[in-house]
């Protein structure tokens, strides 16, 4: 039984498990395939490696206060964080990887923390 490739359709001889006939086709069905996924993967993380960069940049001590206007002037985005920590009096940090930030209530400032690991 002769098998075609996946992607542009040649006989294929060899192994009766090959999909592919060379390793061209294989990257391109593969890259053809992951397409959309990979755009959405790439766009959220460039995103958050932005967000890392400017707490990293504000934060160079591992602890300080600052204003919520430079966060948004410096281009952060609220929306995109990788985990929460709520401490036992129910207070939520946000954090992107080792860098996060808490909302102070009441005043546009925020307080950045990077977690020790």
């Amino acid at each position: 039984m002769r098998k075609t490739c996946l992607e542009c359709g040649v006989k294929i001889a060899g192994r009766t498990d090959k999909k592919f006939c060379s390793d061209y086709c294989r990257n391109s069905y593969n890259n053809r395939m992951n397409r959309d996924s990979k755009n959405l993967m790439r766009n959220v993380h460039n995103r958050l490696r932005k967000n890392y960069r400017i707490l990293e940049k504000l934060n160079p001590t591992g602890k300080t206060t600052v204003q919520k206007s430079t966060l948004q002037r410096l281009g952060f985005s609220f929306t995109y964080f990788t985990s929460l920590y709520t401490t036992q009096k129910g207070t939520v940090y946000y954090f992107v990887y080792d860098q996060g930030y808490l909302p102070l209530k009441k005043v546009d400032k925020y307080v950045l923390v990077k977690r020790e690991m």
